[in-house]
């Protein structure tokens, strides 16, 4: 950080100060929003402030600060903030920078520049009063001067909502966010109906929403409180654990605990919420004496997969059998599977790395087109679709796109009807399906069509909630290939021989040969300096290739090797802070043009999925908005607001590595990586995500905990649902929620 002249101390000469200043610039801001800011004030040398207390201020905006005057050791003087507080900007100076700052969306530096010429100190209260009077400036007519009042209106209700969170002791980054959501009406839910922003409002959940709940005066006990905690419950278990359901016992215990009141009034709860049809509650799929609740929607969606692939599998075939011209470069087993794919509705391919997974897929694609009939490739990511047309040399496309894609003129033969009309569908990656996009998948296939899931089911499951591969494979009705056979080209990689190695329970031979290698470090500190050093310059230098063709993937998200942390040092090295280049921080994240970046909500308005990569192509501080262009070549717009539905992919959790392939792989292995975080399943999938080469950096034991340590199985009632629709006797009807 440039060092920058202490500013004078007060006049009495003592340490404790207030001043009124402008936000310059945003130096750092910390996870837990420690933040660093270059401040300017009147009268005053430029200087720098830092504290908890400036979460969530803003270039542009002018505060009041109260606290004392220190000497940093290594940056130097500063003021540390106790107490910050936003005023409107009183001083020419100010108010040009306030409205420059792009905090008021279409205002940008020039245009502020002309109206604070034509309104001087007045500036603010023009546009508030007398809005009518901005057409007065040269470039802003009826359109422009609409805009400018609109943001005005919002910007002013973002403040005040700031301004109540803090006195709920919460946040004010959650304001535009609750804004965004419900408009003019977020102040009233704020202090009227708490809870209900549990789930609407990214970054809200029930802590944040029961503390402005109880501070407004909600009893303890408050029904309305009790099952906002059993849902926050259930949500927590699907989006972070994967799970469908929770027992019923391990529910109310959870949710006893978050608001300490006894389980008698925590069942009553779930009582309520069953007879208001916002949850299931029904036997477990495993033991039919024990009672297990779901959400309503995470029901509703897998009692709609189950039924809509008893339904395609017991269709009759549509597909143009002509008879087929055997492919002699294939062993028993992928022989098998393309029989099993011609005549079977409905089936699965599995196997590890090197067992021929995408040669298979490529003869029965090649076989169907032969016989007249037509095929669709898809995958659930842009990488791993890429990938898949790559290894076939056929179209494919994402699972997501084929759901929404309609025949165009100049998509050529293969797509002259809509993809999911086609004789058979294939699915690669198909472990990374979760249960609301493979609901959505089976809906969409009509009757005949053939459904092919390829996957290699001892990978990861999905990063959103369900396990659908691995339960299609606990149906025995559902016809399945597993191929076993490593072919001799992939016998010589030791990518290859240590996925196998793990896969089995056994620890690959260390340090590793042939594309696979373990370099032993116990301090998680210098691991972390040693991956960043490999991934941005050892491996590049060594390799003669650009730092784009590393990835580093990380068991776990916090920790000096987790991705926030290892991810920062990574964009300091490969893509720092530049004069005049734009940049805009978002909590502790900031974006400049060049960020390799990673959705990780899907979008189905902005086309973009979750684990799809993408650049920074702009930063634009005047219209408050950051463009990026994804490896498929769109281009995609979020506003400030939107950001936290973006990530930076410098260092990525194994789990969105899904479905793509690096040529070298980093990885950091460690026992910080915590416990739970370490399993085989992941660490299978780590090292099958590299192609040439994947790097291990860490603590033996923690490698071997990886190996030996298998994962928490997902609670999910798929398998059972489906055995029973297949079942002679079953009368199962799909439920029509997608």
């Amino acid at each position: 950080m440039t060092m920058l002249q202490r500013p004078h101390r007060p006049p009495s000469g003592g340490d404790l100060t207030d001043v009124e200043a402008s936000v310059e610039q945003l130096v750092f801001v910390r996870d837990d929003e420690y933040t660093v800011a270059r401040m300017s004030a009147e009268g005053l040398p430029a200087f720098v402030a830092s504290g908890r207390a400036l979460a969530g201020v803003q270039p542009g905006e002018t505060l009041r600060l109260s606290g004392e005057w220190e000497e940093h050791p290594r940056h130097g003087g500063r003021l540390v903030v106790r107490r910050c507080e936003r005023v409107q900007p009183s001083t020419v100076r100010a108010i040009r920078l306030y409205l420059g700052s792009g905090l008021i969306r279409g205002i940008g530096p020039k245009l502020a520049h002309a109206i604070v010429s034509h309104f001087g100190e007045r500036t603010l209260t023009v546009i508030d009063t007398e809005p009518e009077r901005l057409t007065q400036v040269v470039n802003i007519g009826a359109t422009r001067q609409a805009q400018i009042v609109r943001a005005w209106a919002e910007q002013k209700a973002v403040a005040d909502l700031m301004v109540a969170l803090q006195g709920f002791g919460v946040s004010p980054l959650l304001a535009a966010k609750i804004y965004q959501v419900y408009g003019d009406e977020a102040r009233e839910v704020l202090v009227s109906d708490p809870y209900r922003m549990i789930g609407q409002v990214r970054g809200i959940a029930f802590h944040t929403a029961d503390r402005i709940a109880l501070r407004s005066g909600v009893p303890e006990d408050s029904p309305r409180r009790v099952r906002a905690a059993v849902l926050d419950r259930l949500e927590a278990a699907a989006g972070r654990d994967g799970h469908c359901y929770l027992p019923l016992p391990s529910l109310l215990a959870a949710a006893a605990g978050l608001v300490e009141q006894d389980d008698e009034l925590v069942r009553r709860g779930v009582d309520a919420l069953a007879a208001e049809r916002r949850v299931v509650v029904e036997a477990s799929p495993s033991d039919p004496e024990q009672v297990v609740v779901y959400a309503k929607e995470q029901h509703g969606r897998e009692v709609a997969l189950a039924g809509h692939l008893a339904r395609l599998t017991r269709a009759r075939s549509t597909l143009p059998l002509r008879g087929f011209a055997d492919d002699p470069g294939l062993d028993d087993d992928q022989r098998a599977a393309v029989n099993l794919v011609l005549t079977s509705t409905v089936s699965v391919l599995t196997g590890g790395p090197g067992c021929g997974k995408s040669h298979t897929v490529k003869v029965i694609a090649r076989t169907v087109r032969a016989m007249g009939g037509t095929v669709t490739l898809t995958a659930p990511t842009g990488k791993a679709a890429k990938r898949l047309s790559e290894l076939t040399g056929l179209p494919a496309m994402t699972v997501h796109r084929m759901l929404a894609r309609r025949a165009e003129p100049d998509d050529g033969a293969l797509f002259q009807q809509s993809p999911v009309e086609a004789d058979l569908i294939v699915v690669d990656e198909a472990s990374m399906l979760d249960l609301q996009l493979a609901t959505r998948l089976a809906a969409a296939i009509p009757d005949g069509c053939h459904l092919l899931l390829v996957g290699d089911g001892d990978q990861l499951p999905s990063i959103g909630p369900g396990s659908v591969l691995a339960d299609l494979l606990r149906v025995p009705e559902i016809p399945r290939v597993r191929l076993t056979h490593v072919f001799r080209q992939a016998q010589d990689s030791g990518i290859v021989r240590a996925a196998h190695r793990i896969r089995a329970g056994e620890l690959p031979a260390l340090p590793g040969h042939g594309g696979f290698w373990f370099e032993e470090l116990d301090d998680p500190a210098k691991v972390a300096e040693r991956v960043v050093h490999l991934a941005t310059e050892a491996i590049p230098r060594k390799q003669k290739i650009g730092p784009d063709q590393v990835q580093v993937l990380c068991p776990t998200r916090k920790g000096a090797t987790g991705t926030a942390e290892l991810g920062r040092r990574m964009q300091e090295r490969l893509n720092p802070a530049r004069e005049g280049v734009a940049e805009h921080w978002s909590g502790p994240s900031v974006f400049r043009v060049g960020d390799r970046v990673m959705p990780i909500r899907n979008n189905y308005d902005k086309g973009v999925f979750n684990g799809e990569t993408a650049t920074v192509t702009e930063v634009n501080g005047q219209e408050r908005l950051v463009e990026i262009r994804t490896d498929d070549g769109e281009t995609v717009r979020y506003t400030f607001d939107e950001l936290d539905e973006l990530t930076h992919a410098y260092a990525v959790s194994v789990h969105r590595s899904q479905g793509s392939e690096y040529p070298f792989v980093v990885a950091p292995i460690v026992a910080e990586a915590g416990g739970v975080m370490l399993h085989r399943r992941l660490l299978y999938t780590l090292v099958t995500r590299a192609k040439a080469w994947v790097v291990l950096v860490g603590d033996r034991e923690a490698l071997e905990l990886a190996v030996h340590r298998l994962g928490r199985r997902r609670n999910t009632g798929l398998a059972r649902r489906l055995a029973l629709g297949l079942a002679p006797s079953s009368a199962y009807r799909p439920h029509d929620l997608a």
